[in-house]
């Protein structure tokens, strides 16, 4: 038995150790208090793991979602009126176009 780097015979003299500091009264409730804190960890770890995931597989579909949408014509405006705030524009209306088409 291996928990942590730590055999059988120093886990039990850290519990004899405890067992000396805080007396045999004492000892149950920082076991329950010890047992809680874990399994709180366990349970932010795995939601953490499961929102992540989540997080991933939306950033997995946003790629074919890209790759089906409408391609831009190489050059909508004609060429005098192509200016800084028309090519904003553009590239705003394709991200709605993109945005609409995963809603």
């Amino acid at each position: 038995m291996n928990i942590f780097g730590i055999g059988l015979p120093e886990m039990i003299l850290i519990m004899l150790v405890a067992l000396l500091i805080f007396g045999p009264k004492k000892l149950p409730e920082i076991g329950r208090s010890m047992g809680k804190a874990i399994k709180g960890f366990q349970d932010a770890s795995r939601e953490f793991e499961s929102e992540f995931k989540r997080e991933a597989d939306r950033l997995e579909q946003v790629p074919s979602q890209v790759a089906t949408a409408t391609p831009v014509a190489a050059n909508p405006l004609p060429t005098e009126a192509v200016t800084v705030e028309s090519v904003a524009e553009v590239a705003i209306e394709e991200v709605k176009a993109v945005t609409t088409a995963d809603a």
